[in-house]
């Protein structure tokens, strides 16, 4: 038996119902591994600790307050009959207002939308002069397909400049290093024919 198979056991062997050939291969394990045996004694000791808590009896008002405060289904129906004259979104819409506002559609629409909107911005699709044929599943995909492209030709690019301006700079460096006294002697000698 494993320490993964013995948690798995443990609360049955706490109660008492597992059964004689689990019960003998986790005693067994117990014996030979010392950190299930102490998780063990804490299971059992806190179990033992639960069970010498007193019990506590609710106050007998209490069903009467439950009751009271949580109105069954006829008597909601009754309240709300003879409530005062619904809202007029109820009368107008009949409650399907309320369904709809609820957190998770409020929400789902809000992402829904979010995401239509990265995928337009990503498309260079512009909501304002927004036609129903840009919706065309088909143009939205070429054009993410085209942005994609040209992004991975800017990046291509710039590191084949990149390549050339550091070749560029390593050769002027080397050039310059190789022969200091040329350079210095040439400005001397510009400086000379100035005059």
């Amino acid at each position: 038996m494993t320490c993964a198979e013995l948690e798995i056991l443990l609360c049955d062997y706490v109660d008492g119902t597992l059964h004689a050939a689990d019960r003998a291969a986790l005693e067994n394990h117990l014996a030979g591994c010392a950190a299930c045996k102490q998780l063990a004694e804490d299971v059992l000791g806190a179990t033992a600790f639960m069970g010498r808590a007193a019990d506590v009896n609710p106050p007998a008002e209490l069903m009467t307050r439950i009751l009271h405060y949580a109105p069954s289904g006829r008597r909601a129906a009754a309240e709300e009959r003879n409530s005062l004259a619904p809202s007029w979104i109820k009368r107008l819409f009949g409650g399907f207002v309320q369904n709809v506002l609820q957190p998770r559609y409020v929400m789902g629409m809000a992402m829904t939308i979010l995401s239509f909107s990265m995928l337009a911005r990503f498309a260079h699709i512009d909501p304002r002069q927004l036609r129903p044929a840009d919706l065309d599943p088909v143009k939205v995909w070429q054009g993410i397909d085209d942005r994609s492209h040209r992004v991975w030709d800017r990046t291509m690019k710039y590191y084949d400049n990149l390549r050339l301006v550091i070749e560029v700079q390593s050769r002027l460096k080397e050039w310059t290093d190789q022969d200091p006294g040329t350079a210095s002697g040439a400005g001397s000698r510009n400086k000379g024919s100035q005059q």
